[in-house]
């Protein structure tokens, strides 16, 4: 009399050049993997961040020459290029923020987590940094 072993779930490796096109990732995945990259971005624009907070805050006159370089440009950049690197700091913020406060609120209710609420509370996170950024953005270039 032989027990055999219950049959194990067979994992397979993602074929990046096959599977990438149809495989789904959820919601909490996309938050995660953007949670990376706006941390990411936000420390390559740090010195965008430093030369913003000086140039706004020494002077008056400093003050006139950054609010000119986002209507004007610098050089050969244009006005809306730097408005771009800020419209982009900006969702890099308002994100990192947002999914942060869920990666919180999952790390102190853990026993209450459901797949349902990790799939909704991602989504809230992507609708509420993407709106927020349309609204500063729409600001930023001037829309009202």
């Amino acid at each position: 009399m032989t027990k055999t072993a219950p049959e194990r779930p067979e994992f397979r490796n993602l074929h990046l050049l096959q599977d990438l096109r149809t495989y789904r990732l959820p919601a909490a995945g996309w938050v995660s993997i953007l949670h990376r990259v706006s941390g990411l971005a936000m420390f390559l624009l740090l010195p965008f961040i430093v030369w913003m907070f000086d140039t706004s805050l020494s002077s008056e006159i400093s003050f006139a020459r950054f609010t000119a370089i986002f209507k004007a440009g610098a050089g050969v950049v244009p006005g809306w290029c730097f408005k771009l690197l800020a419209l982009a700091l900006i969702w890099s913020f308002l994100h990192h923020f947002c999914a942060g406060l869920r990666h919180l609120w999952l790390d102190i209710h853990h026993a209450a987590a459901t797949r349902e609420f990790g799939r909704r509370s991602a989504l809230a996170v992507l609708a509420l940094s993407l709106a927020l950024t349309l609204v500063l953005g729409a600001k930023l270039f001037g829309m009202y």
